[in-house]
């Protein structure tokens, strides 16, 4: 992710909304949509959003041994996800495989890494940031990186995502090696 983006309003009638967005509001946005929403667009939906832990309740829950997907909304443009993590759990290294996304940390502390990819060494560390509640972080294509919540952290994650367009299957990586992989993410509730 680590991808900054300034906003962009390329018009008068493209400026942002100075409301800020609930989770009501930002499945209105995404439903709104006639076409795949600009990084810059999702960033703005996020950092401006105020979501209460009642709006959340529905899509909260915890599993030991990998974090869990709760998909709050998807449509051909895009989808929206809260993502809820227990110490010590992460995503593997991975791409998003054509599309663009931004997270927003809801509650607790995430730790993201970001690689790139070099045709001869294979997967190699380029930056570690931590995030904490309240922050946004993108990811542009064709950005490769990994998200967790820290072991040492002693708390829980819950982080929220919107894609565009939705993920399908991502290609996942190894450091140090060439091999690449691919991987479907599991929104299943069990």
């Amino acid at each position: 992710m680590s991808t900054h983006v300034e906003p962009l309003i390329e018009t008068p009638e493209q400026a942002p909304d100075l409301q800020k967005l609930s989770l009501a509001g930002l499945v209105a946005a995404i439903n709104a949509q006639d076409g795949r929403p600009r990084l810059e667009q999702i960033y703005e939906w996020l950092e401006g959003a105020e979501i209460s832990r009642e709006e959340l309740e529905p899509y909260l829950g915890f599993k030991d041994g990998n974090y869990w997907r709760h998909r709050v909304c998807r449509n051909d443009f895009a989808e929206m996800l809260v993502l809820c993590w227990r110490p010590g759990q992460r995503t593997p290294i991975h791409d998003h495989s054509g599309s663009h996304g931004v997270v927003r940390v809801q509650q607790g502390v995430m730790w993201e890494t970001t690689f790139h990819f070099d045709d001869t060494k294979g997967l190699c560390y380029k930056n570690g940031q931590q995030r904490c509640q309240g922050e946004v972080t993108g990811s542009d294509v064709p950005d490769i990186h990994q998200l967790g919540n820290p072991e040492v952290s002693g708390q829980d994650l819950i982080t929220i995502h919107i894609y565009a367009p939705p993920l399908g299957v991502l290609k996942t990586y190894k450091v140090g090696s060439p091999e690449i992989d691919l991987y479907t993410p599991d929104d299943s509730q069990s």
